[in-house]
C-alpha cells in the first residue's frame, strides 16, 4: 500500500471517529435539557472544554497562533464554540431530536461550499445545484413537518443558523489545523471564546439555577468533554491529513447516526416523513460532495 494510500486512510479513520462522537451531540442535548437551561448548556459546556483546553496547551507547551491565525481562530470560535452549541441548544427545546438531525443533515453540503468559498474555487453549476436541492429538501421537510407546507418554525431557523455556523467552522479549521495541529486548532478557539462564554454561563446560572439528576449532568459532561473537546480532535485531524473534500464525505453519515440514538436513547418514534427526508437530505448532500470531489 502506497504511503498517500495509507495517509489517505488515516485520514478518514480520524474523520469517522469525530463524525461518531458528534453523533451523539444532538441526542444528548435533549437529555442535557431536562433540568438545565439551553442558555447553561450551550456556554457552559464550552467553558468546561476550554479549562481542558488550557490546561493541554500550557502542559504540552504549544506555539501560539501568529498574526492573521488569530483571526483564524476566531472564526473557527464563532463557528463551532459560539454558534453551533448555543443555536442548536435553543433549538433542541422545542424540536425533536430526529427531526433535528435530518435538518443538520444538511452540513456535509454546506461544509463544502464553505470550502469552496474559502478555497476561491470555482465549481460547476452541478454542484450548486445538488447544494441548493439540499436546502430546499431540508427546508421542505421541516415545513412538512410542522402541518403540510406552513412556514418553518423557529426551531428550524435556529438549526439552520448552527449549520451555517458550524459549516464555517469546519472548513476554517481543517486548513487551520494544517498550520497549528488539529488538538491545537480547537484548543486555541475555545480559549479565545472563554470569556464570552464564562459571562453567558454565568448569566443563565443567574437567571436558572441549574438543578438536574446525575443523568443529566453525565450528559452535560459529554458535550463538554466529547463534542466539545475530544471528537474535535480527531475531526480536524482527519480534515488536516485530507484531502478535506473526500474526508468531509464521513459527515454524511452523522445525520443517520443522529437519528437512530435518538430513537434508541430517547425513543422518538421514527417514522417514515423522518426516513425519507434525511434520505433526500444526505442524496442531495452527497452528490453536492461528490461533484466537487470529481472535478478536482
Amino acid at each position: 500500500m502506497t504511503p498517500a494510500r495509507v495517509l489517505s486512510r488515516s485520514g478518514l479513520g480520524w474523520g469517522f471517529l469525530g463524525v461518531l462522537a458528534f453523533s451523539f451531540t444532538v441526542p444528548v442535548t435533549k437529555v442535557a435539557l431536562v433540568g438545565l437551561s439551553p442558555l447553561f448548556i450551550g456556554s457552559g459546556r464550552a467553558v468546561v472544554a476550554a479549562l481542558l483546553a488550557a490546561i493541554t496547551l500550557a502542559t504540552l507547551r504549544a506555539r501560539r497562533p501568529t498574526g492573521m491565525q488569530w483571526a483564524r481562530v476566531a472564526i473557527v470560535a464563532g463557528g463551532v464554540v459560539v454558534g453551533f452549541p448555543l443555536l442548536t441548544s435553543f433549538a433542541l427545546t422545542t424540536a425533536p431530536a430526529g427531526h433535528s438531525a435530518v435538518v443538520i443533515g444538511l452540513l456535509p453540503a454546506a461544509t463544502a461550499v464553505a470550502a469552496v468559498l474559502r478555497g476561491g474555487e470555482r465549481p460547476t453549476l452541478r454542484f450548486w445545484v445538488f447544494a441548493g436541492s439540499g436546502a430546499v429538501a431540508a427546508m421542505l421537510f421541516a415545513s412538512v413537518q410542522h402541518g403540510g407546507l406552513a412556514p418553518m418554525a423557529w426551531s428550524d431557523l435556529l438549526l439552520l443558523g448552527a449549520v451555517v455556523a458550524a459549516a464555517v467552522g469546519y472548513a476554517e479549521g481543517g486548513l487551520l489545523a494544517r498550520e497549528l495541529g488539529s488538538w491545537q486548532t480547537i484548543s486555541w478557539a475555545l480559549v479565545v471564546a472563554a470569556p464570552l462564554m464564562v459571562a453567558l454561563t454565568a448569566l443563565s446560572v443567574v437567571q436558572q439555577p441549574p438543578t438536574a439528576a446525575i443523568g443529566t449532568w453525565l450528559a452535560f459532561g459529554y458535550l463538554g468533554i466529547v463534542s466539545m473537546f475530544l471528537g474535535f480532535f480527531a475531526w480536524y485531524r482527519g480534515l488536516a491529513i485530507g484531502p478535506i473534500a473526500r474526508v468531509s464525505q464521513i459527515q454524511l453519515v452523522q445525520p443517520v447516526l443522529s437519528i437512530i440514538w435518538a430513537t434508541l436513547i430517547l425513543r422518538e418514534r421514527l417514522d417514515w416523513a423522518t426516513v425519507l427526508g434525511g434520505l433526500a437530505v444526505i442524496l442531495c448532500a452527497g452528490l453536492a460532495v461528490r461533484t466537487r470531489l470529481d472535478r478536482k
